[in-house]
């Protein structure tokens, strides 16, 4: 689905995605990645809930974001509930949504000027 939105101001925005990929600022990705505002993590190892670890989720946390959403690719599927309660017990967000609603989702949030960040699981191989 292509998207047409404005990006700029060193904004990370979503401009496009399909099941196989997604465009970032013109930009196309084709394995996982986490898009925050004002950062990007590329080739970010997981590519389902089932391979999700608190290592894989360290990078994120560490840029303390008000709201993570969890895109897990085609369907929605949730993660374990040791990741559930990880967020729970730092107060941070967590929504859980096929990756295409995720990518929606972000630039809504972001445009409102939220501290969002969007872990979008790409299907591997």
């Amino acid at each position: 689905m292509k998207m047409t939105r404005e990006y700029g101001d060193g904004r990370h925005v979503i401009t496009a995605h399909d099941a196989t990929w997604i465009q970032v600022n013109q930009t196309r990705y084709e394995k996982s990645l986490v898009v925050l505002p004002d950062a990007l993590i590329p080739n970010w190892g997981p590519t389902d809930p089932e391979t999700l670890t608190a290592a894989a989720l360290a990078p994120i946390l560490e840029r303390s974001p008000e709201i993570l959403l969890l895109g897990t690719g085609p369907v929605m599927r949730f993660p374990g509930r040791d990741i559930l309660r990880l967020f729970k017990d730092r107060g941070i967000g967590l929504e859980v949504m096929d990756t295409a609603a995720a990518c929606r989702t972000y630039n809504v949030i972001m445009n409102e000027g939220r501290r969002v960040a969007a872990a979008l699981m790409v299907p591997g191989d």
